[in-house]
Parts: C-alpha cells; sequence; structure tokens
C-alpha cells in the first residue's frame, strides 16, 4: 500500500444509463487536490453543489447506496466507490450529469479502465491509514448476517454466501492484495438479482435502467411463457428471453464460477470507502448486503472516531492529547495572538470536548490589563469557551475548514475565581442542540478542579471566507 496519497492525471468520462433511476448520465472524473478525498458534483443543479462520499451522507440502501448533502441526492454510489478505492486512489472529482452514475456492464471493469487510462499519479502528502487493533463485529441473527473486522498487516476482504438455489449454492472469494487483485478478480463482477425479485423491483420503482446487459438474472422460480411475454414487455426487451440450462436468464454466461459473491465483495469495497480513510485490516463477511455494510462501516467510525479526526487534521500522534496547536489551527482560523485554544484532549463530536489553554506571564494582554495584578480578561475566558465550542461544532460538519462559528449570544456567565499567569484553563463544552446552523453550548472552565467560570453561550455556523 502506498506511503503517499494518490489522484488522477486528467479528466475522463464515460456515459450511460443509471440502473433504477433509468437516466443517462455523464459521469467524470477529474484529479483532486490532496485531503480532498472523494466528492461527487451534480453538475445538472444549480450552483453545482458538492456530495462528500460519507457514511454520515447516506440516505437510502434499497438495493444500493444513496448519499444525500443538502438536499442534493446520489444514487447507487457503490459500485463507483469500489472502482476509486480498489485502485487506491484517494482524491478525486466525480461530476454527474445527473442524480445516479451508469451503470455500464453492472460491475465496475469500465470505471476502473477508465481511470488507468487517465493515470494514477502519487501526490506530496502521506497517505491516512486507519489500523484496527480490535475485532469489530456486526451481527443480524434473523438474517443470518455476521461481519468481523480482525487485525491484519494489509486491508483484505473475505466473503461468503449460502443460498438455496442449485444453480448458486454456497459461493466463497477472499482477496489478499486489493492493488494486485482488485482490477481483473473483483472489479469485472456484474450486478445480479433474481427473477422472483425482477417484478417487485420493477413495481418499486427500482431498476429503470436495468436489462439483460447489465444484470444476471438468475432463475429461482418456474415460469411460463405469459410470464416471459410479461417481463419482455415490462423491461421494452425486443430480442426473444430464453431461460438459459445454467440457471441464468437467456444462457448468459458467468464471468467467474463465483461472479455473485464477488460482486457481493465489490459492493462491500464501495460501501467501506465510505469511512473516507483506508483501512488496514481483514474484513470477513458472510451474507451481508448495503444495509448491513452500512452499519458496519457507522460501527467503525464509532470505535474509532477519535483516531480518524485525528488522522485527518493532526499530524503528529500522542498518547496524552488529540490535537496540539498545528491540529488546532487546521481547523479553527484564529491565530496569534488570538488563539485561546492550545490542545483538545478529548472530544466525542456532536457531544462534548475538553481542551486546555496554558495562562503565561508572556500572554499579550497582561502588560495592559492590571499590570501589576495580572488576571485574564473575562471577556478572553468567554471567547476561550467559544473557540473550544467552535472545535466540537465544526467536528459535526462534513468539512469543517469551510465553515466558522460566531457567537450570537451569552447566558447565565459566572465568574468564581480568577485565572492568573501560570494557571491551565481546563475548558469543558457540552453541545446542548445544534440544529439548523444554530448552536447552544454549555462551557465550564476549571483550573485544576476549581471551577473558575461558565456561561450557555449561543452561535450560529456560517461560511468561511475565501478572501
Amino acid at each position: 500500500m502506498s506511503k503517499f496519497q494518490k489522484t488522477i492525471t486528467k479528466a475522463v468520462s464515460i456515459v450511460g444509463q443509471g440502473l433504477h433511476t433509468g437516466v443517462e448520465c455523464t459521469i467524470t472524473f477529474k484529479p483532486a487536490e490532496v485531503n480532498t478525498g472523494i466528492r461527487f458534483v451534480r453538475t445538472d443543479v444549480n450552483g453545482c453543489p458538492e456530495i462528500k462520499a460519507d457514511i454520515d451522507h447516506v440516505v437510502d440502501i434499497s438495493r444500493g447506496t444513496t448519499i444525500k448533502q443538502n438536499g442534493v441526492r446520489v444514487h447507487t454510489v457503490e459500485h463507483v466507490l469500489a472502482a476509486i478505492s480498489g485502485l487506491g486512489i484517494d482524491n478525486v472529482l466525480i461530476e454527474l450529469t445527473e442524480k445516479e452514475p451508469p451503470v455500464l456492464d453492472g460491475s465496475s471493469k469500465e470505471f476502473v479502465d477508465a481511470l488507468l487510462s487517465a493515470g494514477i499519479a502519487e501526490q506530496n502528502a502521506r497517505r491516512e491509514v486507519l489500523e484496527i487493533d480490535k475485532t469489530i463485529t456486526y451481527s443480524d441473527p434473523e438474517r443470518g448476517i455476521d461481519i468481523h473486522v480482525l487485525p491484519s498487516d494489509r486491508f483484505r476482504v473475505t466473503f461468503m454466501v449460502d443460498y438455496k438455489i442449485n444453480t448458486l449454492g454456497t459461493q466463497y472469494t477472499s482477496i489478499y492484495n486489493m492493488e494486485k487483485d482488485f482490477a481483473k478478480q473483483i472489479a469485472p463482477a456484474r450486478t445480479f438479482c433474481f427473477l422472483s425479485e425482477v417484478e417487485e423491483l420493477k413495481d418499486n420503482g427500482l431498476i429503470k435502467g436495468g436489462d439483460l446487459d447489465n444484470a444476471v438474472v438468475i432463475i429461482d422460480k418456474k415460469i411460463g411463457h405469459k410470464e416471459v411475454e410479461h417481463l419482455r414487455t415490462a423491461f421494452g426487451i425486443r430480442e426473444e428471453i430464453i431461460l438459459g440450462a445454467n440457471g441464468i436468464l437467456n444462457g448468459k454466461k458467468l464471468r467467474f464460477s463465483n461472479e455473485p459473491v464477488r460482486h457481493k465483495a465489490l459492493d462491500l469495497i464501495g460501501d467501506l470507502a465510505l469511512l473516507g480513510i483506508p483501512i488496514r485490516g481483514h474484513v470477513i463477511a458472510a451474507r451481508s448486503g448495503h444495509a448491513s455494510n452500512v452499519e458496519l462501516v457507522k460501527k467503525i467510525k464509532k470505535e474509532y472516531e477519535k483516531k480518524i479526526l485525528q488522522k485527518r487534521f493532526q499530524s503528529r500522534a500522542a498518547s496524552d492529547y488529540l490535537f496540539d496547536i498545528q491540529g488546532v489551527m487546521n481547523i479553527l482560523p484564529h491565530r496569534y495572538p488570538f488563539i485561546l485554544v492550545d490542545r483538545v484532549v478529548d472530544l466525542i463530536p456532536g457531544e462534548r470536548l475538553t481542551a486546555v489553554k496554558n495562562v503565561t506571564i508572556t500572554e499579550p494582554f497582561f502588560p495592559g490589563h492590571f499590570p501589576k495584578q495580572a488576571v485574564m480578561p473575562g471577556v478572553l475566558i468567554i471567547e476561550a469557551m467559544a473557540q473550544a465550542g467552535a472545535f466540537l461544532i465544526l467536528h459535526s460538519l462534513g468539512d469543517p475548514s469551510k465553515k466558522n462559528m460566531f457567537i450570537t449570544g451569552i447566558e447565565k456567565a459566572r465568574f468564581r475565581a480568577p485565572v492568573i499567569p501560570g494557571d491551565q484553563l481546563r475548558i469543558e463544552m457540552e453541545m446542548l442542540k445544534f440544529r439548523l446552523g444554530l448552536a447552544r453550548l454549555q462551557g465550564r472552565c476549571f483550573v485544576g478542579d476549581k471551577l473558575v467560570s461558565e456561561a450557555t453561550i449561543l452561535a450560529r455556523v456560517v461560511d468561511r471566507s475565501e478572501d
């Protein structure tokens, strides 16, 4: 696995029809700067909004994974994400002229071919990888689903399915070297469904772009001539439909003897990309689908949330804090002499944060603020709380570097003891409410175990100016 981030060297486009929505779409992969990640861009929507490929943006898993950000959706992203992740690409913009990428032949092969033709280049930035150091498990006993993520020296995937259909039965696949095997062994595996599901999927408004060229339809029930004709009419198929002797509609030949389970592994790789950081671990899955894949990714994120944030914004790790001053300034726009948070020692995104401010005699405000009896101004203690609160709030957003938080009100402010040079101010912030860009935060400051000040801070999140 490369130690450096990767992107593509030039833009490349493909045109095709979406599997579920049936819309015709041009997908264009474009190079992106370091730390951009994977982002979809809807060029058909005013302002060309970006939708980050992130687990928090998943809104639907009906036979595919759909993401949504700021009211804009992208349907069925897993095949595109699998191609990008399987090739080890970290940063790419994916422009779409419609709401769903093309299904093409139902696999990731054409996406992989396009990306390889564009060229893949290393970038001048370290590639962060989440190392799985303990077993993570997701199970759904009612559906017979089990997924385990184990420590490993590299990213590996093992997948098993067992269908009570003679033409499928039990199937197994394993990928031990993603960079070497994905493009040829996994990417060409096409999506599949059962004949018994086709009509229900159609009735539910799905597979509008589905046909016998972009899916393997497995025969799992007997049907007569009347039902065959009904299928032809429903899907607008002109050619004759044959119940293949190999158990597949029209006798379509499989690309691999275990092509269905390879495609399940492909979907899993695509869904895992929504974590936003590659993992070093062995994923062992039995009978999982998009719903369980998404739940697994949520579980990994929750278990490793602090470590993921630290890897994104902190250049060096330490055991006694999460973010040093450089990590803090990667998020907050403030600079000397007005940066009033030195370190973040603990963080539960969306809930609470603990930060510290070391108060020294060299602070620029002491020479003019009671110079003969140095005491930290109360208004700056409030500002320190607000900056710590901003760090907490901004980490609840998709891209904290594009937002600022401004104070709109202060309630119940109390100053119970002076803060003097040599003190270490411990700032504890709790998110009471955050909705529609409006935040309500409870702040408490301590020196040692002594509460020295507290306040409720009201604030608004706004777009950060690029000027």
